[in-house]
């Protein structure tokens, strides 16, 4: 029992002693804990009195710069406005300089005007006086000439028309006669800058060709399902096929005449064939292709070999035949090219000259026709390229470049092929056009002479050439026929189209007829 009361009392003890410790350990915690707090609040007392004191210094460092940033916009605003101030002063004297000058100007201006008030009041009154004179004058002049005023006036105007007429004859005689002594230059210069004129109605009939069909149904098989057979035909020859309401036949258009002859040759082997679908067609494009070209090959050797002329490059010879399928104005150049071959023969010979450089330089004066749809620029200029690509001599060239006249001929040769080529295309039946055109070109040509006043009868001969004219003699006198020609002239150039040049011939017949009774 007793050792139980020990045990319990030191157990007591013990208890008593730790919770001792235990309040003990409490206050200790807690007196440090409050020296902490109170060192940290002293702390934050001295960083807030640092803070401030550190803000009352930025407060007085930002014052202390708005104060002089004040300053300093103060001073240059003084500054501007000092500077303004003085423009503003310099503006004001030169308006003030300027209002000086011009009230001298208006003062002066108002001396003027009043001194042209008077000299217009003195005018006024010597006018008066003048026409009070001229009034004297003119009804002296009624008394001493017999005629009144208004027959004056038309007998003076009479007078001066028929002197201006007589001069201005003379005048257009006198320029007539100046252009008759200069028209060799001046022809050379004009044609050069007309080389060829051209009618909508002949490009139709000179770049199109038509096809004819068995039947309509062919038209069909042409155009193929969905267009391939036409398409096909016209990309491999760069031709249009034309298929319109026109019963059977077929419309091939295109500018270059061979690849037009070249699908013309396959349209029609198809026809014949029958079978026409796109490689057929392919095979006989190509089949024709050669055949042109054969033929082309062939009508080059003739055109050479009926001059006689040797030595020709091959690739001119076939050049030459390209020209069978070009026409200029209808006029079949290949053909043109052999009459002014032969034409330049005869006359070098006619010349005591050789003919056959003469020959040479006819044959190939248009051989750049053959590649004007090929190549961009004139024709001569082609043809004096493509002759010195082989090799021509000088004098071939020159005259293929001088037979338009786009240079002075200087060599008897090209003056020889200059006439050959005018002769070739002038002569008649030499250059067609459409029927109905020429009847419309001649009936306008005397329309048009038929419209001046004092023209009695014209009449439009030499396939519209010519136009001869017969005047009223009453109302169109000699004088007055040189005008007369000129105007027309005029007016026959400002409303028509036409190839060359017209002659505007006018003819004045006096006639006095008496019966013997």
């Amino acid at each position: 029992m007793p050792s139980w009361a020990g045990i319990l009392i030191t157990v007591v003890i013990a208890a008593v002693c730790g919770i001792a410790a235990y309040f003990i350990g409490i206050a200790h915690r807690k007196s440090v804990a409050e020296k902490a707090i109170g060192t940290a609040e002293q702390e934050a007392k001295r960083i807030i009195a640092d803070a401030i004191k550190s803000a009352e210094a930025k407060k007085k460092e930002t014052i202390l710069e708005g104060k002089d940033e004040i300053h300093r916009l103060r001073n240059e605003s003084e500054k501007d406005m000092a500077e303004r101030r003085k423009e503003v002063q310099r503006q004001e004297r030169r308006i003030q300089q300027k209002e000086e000058a011009l009230d001298k100007k208006i003062a002066s201006i108002e001396t003027k005007e009043e001194k042209i008030a008077q000299k217009n009041k003195e005018a006024d009154e010597k006018l008066v006086d003048a026409e009070a004179i001229k009034k004297s004058q003119f009804e002296m002049l009624e008394r001493i000439s017999g005629y009144t005023g208004e027959q004056a006036k038309t007998f003076l105007l009479q007078q001066l028309d028929d002197e201006l007429t007589h001069e201005k004859s003379v005048k257009i005689m006198d320029y007539e006669q100046q252009l008759k002594e200069e028209s060799d230059q001046k022809a050379r210069n004009i044609i050069s800058m007309a080389i060829q004129r051209c009618a909508s109605d002949h490009v139709t009939e000179a770049t199109v060709s038509v096809v004819p069909l068995p039947n309509d149904e062919m038209k069909g098989r042409i155009i193929g399902r969905e267009g391939r057979n036409i398409r096909t035909l016209e990309t491999l020859t760069g031709v249009d096929l034309i298929i319109d309401d026109t019963p059977e036949a077929i419309t091939l258009s295109c500018f270059e005449p061979v690849r037009r002859e070249i699908a013309r040759l396959s349209l029609e082997k198809l026809i014949t064939d029958g079978r026409i679908h796109p490689a057929r067609i392919e095979e006989m494009v190509e089949k024709s292709r050669r055949e042109v070209e054969a033929t082309i090959k062939q009508e080059g050797e003739r055109a050479v070999i009926d001059v006689g002329v040797n030595g020709i490059h091959p690739e001119l010879i076939k050049l030459i035949g390209r020209l069978r399928y070009r026409t200029s104005y209808g006029q079949n150049v290949l053909n043109h090219s052999l009459e002014v071959a032969y034409l330049s023969g005869i006359i070098a010979s006619e010349l005591g000259l050789d003919p056959t450089v003469a020959k040479r330089a006819g044959l190939l004066h248009d051989i750049g026709k053959a590649l004007d749809h090929e190549i961009d620029g004139s024709h001569i200029e082609i043809g004096v390229d493509v002759a010195r690509k082989y090799k021509e001599s000088d004098a071939v060239i020159h005259a293929i470049h001088a037979h338009h006249g786009d240079v002075e001929a200087k060599t008897v040769v090209a003056c020889i092929v200059q006439a050959a080529d005018a002769i070739s295309a002038a002569r008649p039946g030499a250059r067609r056009e459409n029927l109905e055109n020429y009847i419309k070109r001649l009936q306008k040509l005397e329309e048009v002479a038929s419209s001046f006043e004092g023209v009695e009868n014209c009449f439009a001969i030499q396939a519209g050439r010519e136009v001869r004219i017969m005047v009223k003699p009453e109302i169109v006198n000699d004088e007055r026929m040189v005008p007369l020609a000129r105007d027309i002239c005029k007016k026959i150039e400002a409303d028509l189209e036409y190839p060359g040049q017209i002659k505007v011939n006018i003819i004045r017949e006096n006639r006095a007829i008496e019966y013997a009774k």
